[in-house]
């Protein structure tokens, strides 16, 4: 797989050293982050002890030349609007920062790379 968008999971465990998810993040050629899972992150640094360092290790990943941070538009919200409007319809929610997630990966044509099962529910989106 040459691109990922990865959700805020698998950042986490990378950070924590997970072997598997380095390994795969280590032979992709573009990975794709979105400014929501940033937001989670830093919310979840906030609430932690080590903030500080962190925030370090964070803007060292984004300064990557592999790694795009990717913003919300209308586009986006075009994308969020069509899969909002399938789970409620087959009566699969899943969070709502999860489907803006999805809707940037719709967006740019990339696959997610998540732990998060619920992705499943989100008709054709592509996983890995």
């Amino acid at each position: 797989m040459n691109a990922l968008l990865i959700d805020t999971n698998i950042y986490s465990h990378a950070m924590r050293g997970d072997a598997e998810i380095i390994e795969i993040l280590q032979q992709v050629a573009h990975i794709g982050i979105t400014a929501i899972s940033i937001g989670e992150l830093l919310s979840g640094f906030k609430a932690g002890n080590k903030e500080k360092s962190n925030r370090q290790e964070l803007n060292q990943f984004l300064d990557s030349p592999r790694v795009t941070l990717y913003s919300i538009d209308e586009g986006t919200a075009e994308f969020y609007c069509l899969i909002l409007d399938q789970l409620k319809n087959n009566g699969t929610p899943i969070p709502t920062n999860d489907i803006w997630i999805a809707a940037v990966a719709f967006q740019k044509g990339l696959p997610v790379y998540t732990k998060d099962q619920h992705f499943t529910n989100i008709k054709g989106l592509l996983l890995r």
